[in-house]
C-alpha cells in the first residue's frame, strides 16, 4: 500500500512540475502553486524515505522522477556562477514596511554601497524617506514610493499602474556612462483567490515598457510577482530578470524571517548585469533585492 501511494505521490510532483504552465488559472491558486515550485523538491527524499520504508525499488525508482524533473528545471539555479567583471551602476530595491520604525536603519544599511535605490511603501516624512535624504543627492518621491541617486534625475513623472493612484514612476538617471530610463513599481497585491489587480498592473506594466524607447530600462520594485509566476512572463522577456542570469541561488525575498519566494525584481534592458543578490532589511517583512550593471 505504501509503495503505492509513494509512485501515485511522485507521479503527481513530477507532473505538477514539468506541466504546471498548463494548469488553469483557478482563482489565484496557479500563483501560490507556482510561486512554491522550487520547494517541490524538498518532496524527493521524503519520497524517498517512505520508499526505503516500504522497501520497493520501484517505488524508489518513482521517487527518483520528480527528483530529475526538478533537478532539469532548477539545478542551474543552485549552480550558477556570477559571471562578474567591472560595473557601472550598483542598484537595489526595498519594500521599507509600512508599520516599520526601523526603516531608517534598513534603508542605511542597504543603500550605503549603492548609487541608486528604490523604495516601496514609504510614508510621508517617515524615517526610511529621512535617512534617504542624507544619503543621496537627488530623489523622486511619488506617493508610497520613490527612487533616490548618486547621479542627476530628470524627466521624472508618477505613472498609475492600473490601480487608480500613483504607485509607480518613471525617471531618466544620467549617469557618468549614459543615460538610464528607471522605473519603480509597487503593483497590486496578489493573493489566493484575489489576484485580478495584480495581474491588471502587470498588464499595466508591460504596456509601459513596450511603449518605451529608451537604450537602457531599468525596472525595480515590488511586483507581488514569484520569478516562477507565470505572471513574470508579460515582464521577462522584455526585460531580462538580474537574478537569474547573474545571481547565486533562487534570491527569495519574502518573508524576511525566512524567505520563501521573490516578489522583489530588478529587471534590466539595454545592460549587463555582473552580480545580484539579496540584502537584510532591517524591521521589514521583505528583504532587499540588489544588482550590479554594465551599462
Amino acid at each position: 500500500m505504501l509503495s503505492r501511494i509513494v509512485v501515485i505521490v511522485s507521479a503527481a510532483v513530477a507532473m505538477t512540475l514539468a506541466g504546471h504552465g498548463l494548469i488553469p488559472a483557478l482563482g489565484g491558486f496557479t500563483p501560490v502553486l507556482e510561486s512554491l515550485l522550487p520547494w517541490m523538491g524538498w518532496s524527493v527524499p521524503v519520497l524517498l524515505a517512505a520508499a526505503t520504508m516500504a522497501r520497493s525499488r520501484a517505488a524508489a525508482a518513482a521517487a527518483l522522477v520528480p527528483g530529475m524533473v526538478w533537478a532539469v528545471m532548477f539545478g542551474s539555479t543552485l549552480l550558477r556562477t556570477p559571471p562578474g567583471g567591472p560595473s557601472d551602476l550598483t542598484v537595489g530595491t526595498i519594500n521599507v514596511g509600512v508599520r516599520n520604525n526601523a526603516s531608517g536603519e534598513a534603508v542605511r544599511q542597504v543603500a550605503k554601497d549603492l548609487d541608486l535605490l528604490a523604495a516601496q511603501e514609504l510614508t510621508r516624512g517617515g524615517p526610511a524617506a529621512k535617512q534617504l535624504n542624507k544619503m543621496f543627492r537627488y530623489r523622486y518621491p511619488v506617493s508610497t514610493v520613490g527612487l533616490w541617486s548618486r547621479y542627476p534625475i530628470t524627466k521624472s513623472r508618477p505613472l498609475d499602474v492600473g490601480m487608480g493612484w500613483p504607485r509607480a514612476l518613471r525617471a531618466v538617471v544620467s549617469t557618468p556612462k549614459g543615460k538610464v530610463t528607471v522605473y519603480v513599481m509597487h503593483l497590486a497585491s496578489a493573493r489566493p483567490g484575489h489576484t485580478t489587480s495584480r495581474d491588471a498592473s502587470l498588464a499595466q506594466a508591460r504596456r509601459l515598457i513596450d511603449a518605451d524607447s529608451s537604450k537602457r530600462i531599468l525596472l525595480l520594485g515590488d511586483l507581488n510577482t514569484a520569478t516562477t509566476d507565470r505572471g513574470m512572463r508579460g515582464l521577462t522577456p522584455p526585460l531580462t530578470d538580474a537574478q537569474t542570469t547573474a545571481g547565486d541561488g533562487f534570491g527569495f525575498t519574502w518573508p524576511s524571517e525566512f524567505p520563501i519566494t521573490r516578489p522583489d525584481h530588478i529587471l534590466y534592458k539595454g545592460m549587463t548585469a555582473t552580480k545580484a543578490g539579496v540584502a537584510p532589511a532591517t524591521g521589514s517583512d521583505h528583504r532587499a533585492a540588489v544588482a550590479s550593471l554594465r551599462l
